[in-house]
């Protein structure tokens, strides 16, 4: 394994440098993306060492993000604001003063020596793994359990870390609160509960998406945490699908949240077409119709617990609700730029009580719709999980 102790960026020549000193010898593989231009580098058996810390940004380098990306894999990600491309990658054995040193050394291009220099890239080596997890097929309900089957998809993770308060980051809180109400709705023993993640890892929005169709679940609660630029905005919203933002503040927010696979640096050429492509008309209408009322019933319950935004209820495009068969809802804890809304994501005892006032709307969902608990699509979407 190989745990990044250090990572700098600086000028060299006509372009920059990036260091990344390791304990141990690098396995590593490079590869590039475009619209937006994006450099990758995966670090097999990687992990942040304690100390990494982010350099800033410096010249057509706007930003730079790293974390887990899939098992074993360790993701680093350069955004750059204009094509550049690596001129020479290598690996320094350790000295008296310094351990291993992985060096790339980057220079301005255009879009066509871009285009080229990605295309003579060498393939993934054998043996490196980095792809995404993907789900298993569909997973038949535990035998002779009829409980409901709830999903819940702490946002981000990993390498994608979502936004950023003064204390924590996204991926962090949201996984917290998370697990949490996990705990809680299975301590009700009315529910079979699922987490789309248990740890700081990165999942793609489709495999959220199909994940909760693997476990046929009746409800998928998506848990994210807010970020706007008037720090003075503050309270909790819920969202669900459509194809119209209802204002343009959720607009804006679907347009930043369905960026993720982006920021994670998911080469998408691979992937077939969308889940959207093949969406059943009758299958997701009834899905939204419950999609809302179960948005209604968190409204209700937990306006009584904690701070509300005006509207609560929004409407957007989100990728991470569009299963068909699936009831899906989207909720924003908060705004971790609001130095309040920040400290009571920080708070166990707010946790407790926000968490407790979902399970009470859970409790009224599946008590006022009896269709919504083992809808079965499965025949007529069987191609939606391939």
């Amino acid at each position: 394994a190989s745990s990044i102790q250090s990572m700098r960026l600086g000028w060299h020549g006509d372009g920059l440098r990036l260091v990344l000193e390791t304990d141990h010898a690098p396995r590593w593989h490079m590869f590039a993306l475009e619209d937006p231009y994006r450099i990758v580098v995966d670090i097999a058996d990687g992990a942040a060492g304690a100390s990494l810390r982010l350099p800033p940004a410096l010249g057509r380098i706007s930003d730079i993000r790293f974390g887990a990306y899939s098992a074993g894999v360790f993701r680093i990600v350069l955004d750059v604001n204009a094509p550049s491309i690596v001129t020479k990658s290598f690996v320094l054995k350790p000295t008296a003063t310094f351990p291993y040193r992985l060096v790339f050394d980057l220079v301005p291009s255009d879009a066509a020596q871009f285009a080229a220099w990605r295309a003579q890239l060498p393939p993934r080596p054998q043996g490196f793994a980095a792809a995404a997890p993907r789900p298993q097929p569909l997973a038949p309900r535990r035998p002779g359990d009829t409980r409901p089957v709830v999903v819940v998809d702490p946002g981000h993770g990993g390498v994608d870390p979502g936004a950023r308060g003064r204390r924590v980051w996204e991926k962090d809180a949201v996984l917290t609160f998370a697990k949490l109400l996990r705990a809680r709705l299975q301590a009700s023993k009315r529910y079979q509960v699922y987490l789309t993640r248990e740890r700081d890892t990165f999942v793609p929005l489709r495999t959220r998406v199909q994940i909760a169709r693997r476990y046929r679940a009746d409800l998928f609660i998506s848990v994210h945490a807010d970020a706007i630029g008037k720090t003075n905005v503050r309270g909790l919203s819920i969202y669900t699908l459509s194809a119209k933002a209802s204002d343009k503040e959720a607009a804006a927010l679907a347009r930043q949240e369905n960026r993720s696979d982006i920021i994670a640096g998911v080469d998408f050429s691979e992937h077939g077409s969308e889940i959207a492509n093949i969406l059943i008309d009758l299958a997701q209408r009834e899905s939204k119709a419950l999609s809302v009322s179960f948005a209604g019933q968190v409204v209700h319950h937990a306006s009584h617990r904690t701070r509300m935004l005006e509207r609560p209820h929004r409407y957007a495009g989100f990728r991470v609700l569009t299963a068909p068969d699936v009831p899906s809802v989207l909720i924003e804890l908060g705004f971790l730029t609001n130095r309040h809304d920040e400290a009571l994501l920080l708070q166990s005892s707010w946790r407790r009580k926000l968490a407790d006032a979902l399970v009470q709307a859970t409790h009224g969902y599946f008590s006022r719709n009896a269709l919504a608990q083992h809808r079965d699509y499965t025949p007529v979407l069987g191609r939606a999980h391939r």
